[in-house]
């Protein structure tokens, strides 16, 4: 659900953003492009050519469905209590996760999900991701994510649909 934060949100959200970037980004995933500063669709698009070329002609597309909607509020939390030491922050953060929604006249609790629209909401859906991607290159796979659209090249399509099954197993019991 597209969420319009006001001036006043919007801006802090800038600013933890920018600061958490910082602290996040040199962490994540080569193979990761999108809503990263430096890196774009095109370069994502280079590094496919660069798969097929190496003679992996098959191609895995997970496109995470309804991502965004579905991020789940503690495992993002506890991913962050990790890196972030300051309680008041991590706080901050919650409440802009658990920001009431108006639908229909009525208020309600966000539960789940990042508030497609706000400036924060790119960084926490690719320290989510991040997860995935770490799980991609422990299992030595070569692939692109942009967002919540990954490609995983493989060279058969018998080795495709091994790594499709076995990451649907891994995106049920760890993304979710």
């Amino acid at each position: 659900m597209l969420v319009i934060p006001t001036v006043k949100d919007r801006m802090i959200q800038q600013a933890i953003s920018q600061e958490l970037m910082i602290y996040y980004d040199p962490g994540f995933s080569e193979s990761s492009f999108g809503f990263r500063p430096g890196r774009s669709a095109h370069q994502a698009i280079e590094q496919a050519a660069r798969h097929i070329q190496s003679g992996r002609e098959w191609v895995v597309d997970i496109d995470l469905e309804k991502f965004f909607d579905k991020i789940n509020h503690d495992r993002l939390m506890q991913r962050l209590g990790k890196g972030i030491g300051d309680k008041r922050l991590l706080r901050l953060i919650n409440s802009y996760l658990k920001a009431g929604l108006m639908a229909d006249g009525l208020v309600r609790q966000r539960t789940s999900g990042t508030p497609q629209g706000g400036p924060l909401s790119p960084l926490l859906s690719n320290i989510v991701l991040d997860e995935l991607d770490k799980e991609l290159e422990k299992r030595g796979h070569a692939f692109c994510r942009y967002a919540d659209d990954c490609n995983i090249y493989v060279n058969s399509k018998k080795a495709g649909e091994r790594v499709m099954a076995s990451l649907i197993n891994f995106i049920e019991t760890s993304l979710n």
